[in-house]
């Protein structure tokens, strides 16, 4: 079977498994709000970002509210996130991008929106599809890179830019958001990091890796 053949299958398998899978789980109203949310959830989980989020969203609304926030402020109210000082500082200097350079908008391509500090490709990704409703890539996250490397979707380990070029020339660009999802929603759920389900995994009888993780 070519990969591509296979990588449909299971794509197909997925979708049975999961058939109501949205979009992030992250809490957000605006792009904004989603851009700081994702930068927040570099290395932590989900749950622990929304629970940040609660407050903070409602005392910073605008890019300028972030831009004008006095940073040591901005850090106590993200301290229980990993990371916080070097995100706050992100966040910080983010919005004074937009607010300098795109008029206090979230930029909707990924030209613009790498340019943003604490703005990589995931991120990126992340953005644009959930808010805007863009595909220009693959949100490469901890799930994605190791479901991809256990389905020999890449045979690359750490690079997250080749892992995303290997799924972007596997699958159809419409498949793009939809399989980032499913991806993350399988690895969460089946195929996590400690341990594989495989004997749960709807897949198994296409993976190179059931009942070997």
């Amino acid at each position: 079977m070519e990969d591509k053949e296979r990588a449909h299958k299971i794509l197909e398998l997925l979708r049975k498994e999961y058939p109501n899978v949205g979009g992030t789980v992250l809490k957000y109203k605006t792009p904004l709000d989603l851009l700081v949310a994702t930068i927040l959830a570099a290395q932590c989980t989900d749950v622990k970002v929304n629970q940040a989020t609660e407050h903070l969203f409602k005392k910073y609304k605008t890019a300028e509210d972030y831009a004008k926030s006095n940073i040591e402020e901005l850090e106590r109210e993200i301290s229980s996130i990993t990371f916080y000082r070097n995100k706050a500082k992100s966040i910080k200097n983010a919005a004074k991008m937009l607010v300098e350079e795109f008029n206090s908008q979230v930029p909707k391509t990924m030209e613009k929106m790498v340019r943003l500090p604490g703005v990589a490709r995931k991120t990126a990704n992340i953005v644009l599809s959930n808010a805007y409703g863009v595909s220009e890539g693959i949100a490469v996250d901890t799930h994605v890179m190791r479901l991809a490397q256990r389905l020999r979707f890449t045979k690359e380990e750490k690079n997250r830019d080749k892992i995303e070029r290997d799924l972007m020339n596997l699958f159809p660009k419409d498949n793009w958001f939809e399989l980032t999802n499913l991806l993350v929603t399988h690895g969460r759920r089946i195929c996590t990091a400690k341990k594989a389900k495989c004997g749960e995994c709807g897949v198994n009888k296409l993976c190179p890796c059931a009942f070997k993780v």
